[in-house]
């Protein structure tokens, strides 16, 4: 179990040691195809992610964009549910891929499947970490202890607007990282990173020895910069998924891997 849950600790860390900001991208499961899926990861795994975040489609997002959110639902017209997801994060380690794997979704569809089964088919499947959107770290106890039975590390999502108690808390129950997000509103891109993010790493890293990772609103190399002056990784999706279908004439998982390539570019420190 500890191996487990350190893995996407230990990613981040490599890539701190070697000097660099880790990478983390967030595409949708099932988007812009089922079958289009492992192809992408495997180009992101290849041409440097460091952590690969996968979201489990969901047909009321609240967190996400409009990118995001159009991702979802076109998911959810291809077919993808929460257990054909895990079938795909199966078939993504079985392909080589050795990344840790985080899975990102809403709190509803895994009660309905039942936590403790939930927790028991994902680390099946080789589900690293899990984060639930809207899940407050007040109420994420039975998910959190069901998770640790299983291996998985439990990722909390801390806003600009998070109480100093949810921090606290957060930070005791987090492992793998913890998520802080930059912007004040939905995913999406922007031009430029919030500052006020800043203060927020920096109290969390007041609680914490795991790594700290900042999203919502990343898209350039200078925003990957810009973040690693504060924090250990940068989690993209937004644009990462615009970019997907960008070019018409490569294939989704090339214009994937041609996009973090790029980003990489804003990782060494």
């Amino acid at each position: 179990m500890k191996n487990k849950l350190n893995k996407i600790t230990e990613s981040i860390n490599n890539a701190s040691k070697e000097g660099r900001t880790a990478l983390i991208p967030f595409i949708t499961i099932g988007y812009p195809s089922i079958n289009s899926t492992v192809e992408i990861v495997k180009k992101l795994d290849e041409n440097g992610a460091d952590v690969i975040e996968l979201g489990i489609p969901f047909s009321d997002p609240l967190a996400e964009g409009k990118t995001i959110q159009k991702s979802s639902q076109i998911a959810l017209e291809n077919g993808a549910n929460i257990s054909t997801c895990l079938k795909i994060v199966k078939e993504i380690k079985t392909s080589g891929v050795k990344k840790p794997i985080v899975c990102m979704g809403y709190y509803n569809p895994i009660l309905a499947m039942g936590i403790n089964k939930f927790c028991e088919e994902a680390s099946l499947s080789g589900v690293d970490g899990i984060i639930i959107a809207d899940l407050p770290a007040s109420e994420s106890g039975p998910l959190f202890r069901a998770a640790k039975d299983y291996g998985i590390s439990l990722i909390p999502l801390l806003a600009l607007t998070s109480e100093q108690k949810s921090i606290e808390l957060s930070c005791k129950l987090a492992s793998g990282f913890i998520y802080c997000i930059s912007v004040l509103g939905v995913t999406g891109s922007r031009t430029s990173i919030n500052h006020k993010v800043k203060e927020l790493v920096s109290n969390v890293k007041k609680f914490t020895n795991i790594p700290v990772a900042v999203g919502f609103g990343i898209s350039k190399p200078k925003h990957i910069k810009e973040v690693g002056e504060f924090a250990d990784a940068a989690v993209f999706g937004a644009a990462l998924i615009d970019h997907i279908q960008s070019n018409k004439n490569n294939s989704p998982e090339d214009n994937a891997g041609k996009f973090i390539m790029n980003l990489s570019k804003g990782s060494t420190k």
